[in-house]
């Protein structure tokens, strides 16, 4: 077995005794990849060892590893911060975007999605934590964003998403995630997305309601930056 291999099965035993742990199912937690800065060559190992989710920061980058992959049926997600400029390529190249955080990109994304794509899942980033250095709406502001968001064609509000301050107390952490599901609840029943939770924190957000996870440095191992956005 690959290392890759180990890690995704690592991973998924995390999970499922999260999930146990907290009265879930294990499947009402999707594993998503986060394969920034990863070659193609790591993301066509995931797929063999059973990932179809992943997750891109860096649009040129995704773009490129998309082009390499185009022959396997992956679900692309779109998790980083967007800039006007690449709201057209993130319409037409992904399947969910996690990190609209304002109106303005909402409606580009609209306006760009192709029809023949079928609507973009969308997710809200909430910045719960209110660092300056994040990206992510102030709590405040999201239920208005919401509202808009359901209206637009082509977008499919599917719920929120938080990168809380880091943090090795559990206790601390479970309260940042429970501040973005205690948001959730008060939009309605129609959403029934929380991604939230990474390498070091996936209990604690599978603890507080998540479903999506997202996991990188766990599968791929250390990063190496540089890459062009």
């Amino acid at each position: 077995m690959s290392t890759i291999a180990t890690n995704i099965a690592k991973v998924g035993a995390r999970i499922r005794e999260a999930a146990q742990a907290s009265t879930r199912e294990a499947e009402s937690v999707g594993l998503l990849a986060v394969s920034k800065t990863q070659p193609a060559e790591a993301i066509r190992e995931a797929f063999d060892a059973g990932l179809r989710d992943f997750g891109e920061n860096y649009l040129q980058e995704a773009l490129e590893k998309q082009a390499d992959l185009a022959d396997l049926p992956l679900r692309w997600h779109f998790i980083g911060p967007i800039q006007s400029n690449k709201t057209k390529a993130i319409a037409e190249h992904f399947d969910w975007v996690h990190s609209v955080d304002r109106l303005k990109i909402a409606q580009r994304l609209s306006e760009q999605r192709p029809d023949a794509l079928g609507p973009l899942n969308i997710c809200i980033q909430v910045n719960v934590s209110g660092e300056a250095s994040k990206s992510g709406c102030s709590p405040e502001a999201v239920a208005a964003l919401a509202e808009t968001i359901a209206t637009l064609p082509r977008l499919r509000l599917r719920g929120l998403m938080t990168i809380p301050a880091p943090t090795e107390n559990p206790v601390e952490q479970r309260q940042a995630f429970a501040r973005l599901r205690r948001l959730k609840e008060t939009l309605g029943a129609d959403l029934d997305t929380l991604s939230m939770g990474m390498s070091q924190d996936l209990e604690a957000a599978i603890a507080e309601g998540a479903t999506w996870v997202r996991i990188g440095t766990a599968l791929f191992g250390a990063r190496e930056y540089g890459r062009s956005a």
